[in-house]
């Protein structure tokens, strides 16, 4: 099924909510994209403390022209501790899992996690951004939650694997949606990261599904805490 000029859906697609929400995005951002085409690459638009900033990055040749201090400030920080305690997680697990057969699929999956974080390190360096506070609890609370997950069997690792990727990639929705509602050109590089690494969440959390993630031992009950934990950390790390 097609939702317009070079947006494909596919029927098993729209039965997930999550999904749903992932290709409502695509559309909003493959129409804006088509409508500014002609506006050229660079735009401008002054920080919150009045300086504009144009910042290009050694490692992509990606550049992000002068777009709201604020904002990014606040996307970077909750996204480095996001990619951070993924890693964390994945270190549990590995620890755990990663002499058994799932051992590879944990390694892969963390490979990603680790090019995520390496990428909002940058960011992190490129905007002078202040990481936030609670890196040292986020470093322990995400190795126990792997682990502890991976000592119920692999299906406990899976099931967090699920739990946590949903929460992230909505979480990067709901980001792709602020900045589109904002001024999307401006902010055209920053979506295309958020979006590559949502992709690769949602990528994660079906990885968790094929390999018996709704197996764990109380599948809702463990995906339910789980998600409160990571709204919890995306709300603290946001702030502080």
């Amino acid at each position: 099924m097609r939702g317009g000029r070079g947006v494909a859906f596919s029927r098993d697609a729209l039965k997930c909510p999550l999904r749903v929400g992932v290709l409502w995005n695509d559309v909003m951002l493959h129409l804006y994209r088509a409508v500014s085409a002609g506006g050229g690459r660079h735009s401008r638009l002054s920080t919150a403390y009045g300086r504009r900033i144009s910042v290009r990055f050694s490692s992509s040749g990606m550049t992000l022209d002068s777009i709201s201090r604020a904002a990014v400030d606040r996307i970077i920080r909750v996204d480095h501790a996001g990619e951070y305690g993924a890693n964390r997680i994945y270190a549990g697990q590995m620890a755990v899992l990663g002499r058994t057969s799932v051992g590879p699929v944990i390694q892969k999956m963390w490979d990603q996690e680790k090019d995520h974080l390496k990428k909002f390190n940058e960011l992190l360096v490129a905007f002078r951004v202040r990481p936030t506070i609670l890196m040292p609890f986020w470093n322990v609370a995400g190795f126990a939650l792997g682990a502890g997950t991976a000592l119920l069997g692999k299906e406990g690792a899976m099931a967090c694997t699920v739990a946590v990727e949903e929460s992230i990639a909505h979480h990067y929705n709901n980001q792709i949606r602020t900045l589109m509602e904002k001024e999307p050109e401006k902010y055209t590089e920053l979506l295309q990261v958020i979006k590559k690494f949502r992709d690769e969440e949602l990528e994660h959390h079906d990885i968790g599904l094929e390999h018996d993630a709704q197996l764990a031992p109380a599948y809702t009950v463990l995906k339910s805490l789980i998600q409160a934990g990571c709204s919890m950390a995306i709300y603290l790390s946001e702030r502080f």
